[in-house]
């Protein structure tokens, strides 16, 4: 089937690390959770609010998306009653249908976390495959919903790491499941979108905080062939490139959804995405809706054509720069 689409609107937000922090036990501090509770009541707190993240969704509902995209960090400490929460936040988003979630390092902060945050939020996550073999949850990604003329494929690098660790990994099976999906969708005639946390490009991140697997994944990409590469996990509003088939892919990080005014990150934000055309002719605009320096406020601050009548893909460095 080949799409021709007149217009299909998407959107992303990232790093909702809803808080305030629930009361821990001394069993659940016991862990590396305690650098993380730390670093909540020292750094995070303070620039983290509810009511930023509440002001920017009711700024998004408006733009009305056909479909939301979240890549990750839900939680903070990924504690029993976070991950309940989290659950009960994403009913409050709309039909887990037209919301696609993958999980994020905190959302897999210790040992046994991924897997519970996986099966609590699996009505936003699973694919179009349906159920998988819950023998081993690390199998579930990655995954592929269709949507209108986007195929959504999400991939998880969230693994529990040690203290002062926020790395992820992008495993061997995953990049080779990967590639067959991106294959199959791009035989479709879909327009791919994939979904990670981490960023896949070297340099992005701090060693501390990188992504064990980038060649692989660039190779994926490489191979299998993609449209737009989405992330989160910096706080940033970024964008790279990486190479495909068909050019460069345009790989595009956003600031935490709840990050007030007044600290070291882009303040909250999210970007829409307003995809038109067909397969070799694709129109992709992104706009980029952010908190005022008030913080009272959303509004446009950003626009950026990434392909289209007045962009050339391949033209693009392969390099990295702020929006």
């Amino acid at each position: 089937m080949r799409y021709v689409c007149d217009m299909f609107k998407f959107a992303h937000i990232s790093d909702i690390h809803l808080g305030p922090l629930p009361k821990l036990t001394l069993r659940e501090l016991f862990s590396k959770r305690i650098t993380g509770f730390v670093n909540w009541h020292r750094n995070r707190r303070k620039h983290l609010f509810v009511n930023t993240l509440d002001l920017l969704l009711s700024d998004l509902r408006t733009r009305e998306p056909d479909h939301l995209v979240i890549t990750g960090d839900l939680v903070n400490l990924a504690t029993g009653i976070e991950t309940r929460l989290a659950a009960e936040w994403l009913e409050t988003i709309g039909d887990p249908a037209d919301t696609t979630v993958v999980p994020g390092n905190h959302d897999a902060y210790v040992r046994g976390a991924h897997d519970r945050s996986v099966k609590a939020w699996y009505p936003f996550i699973i694919g179009d495959e349906g159920t998988r073999d819950w023998d081993d949850e690390t199998k579930v990604f990655p995954t592929i919903r269709r949507r209108g003329p986007v195929a959504i494929i999400g991939c998880s690098t969230s693994v529990a790491t040690p203290p002062f660790s926020a790395s992820g990994y992008f495993s061997p099976r995953q990049a080779r499941e990967t590639v067959n999906l991106l294959k199959k969708a791009g035989d479709e005639g879909l327009f791919r979108v994939v979904l990670i946390h981490h960023p896949p490009i070297h340099g992005a991140a701090s060693s501390h905080k990188r992504m064990i697997g980038i060649r692989r994944f660039a190779a994926a990409i490489s191979t299998g062939g993609a449209e737009l590469v989405l992330h989160g996990h910096t706080h940033l509003n970024t964008v790279y490139w990486l190479k495909s088939q068909s050019g460069q892919v345009p790989v595009v990080g956003i600031a935490s959804a709840s990050q007030g005014p007044g600290g070291h990150k882009p303040r909250a934000a999210y970007n829409l995405f307003t995809l038109s055309g067909e397969p070799g002719a694709w129109n992709l605009v992104c706009d980029r809706y952010g908190l005022t320096e008030p913080g009272d406020a959303v509004a446009l601050d950003h626009s950026h054509r990434f392909y289209g009548e007045a962009v050339r893909p391949m033209a693009v460095p392969e390099a990295a720069r702020m929006i």
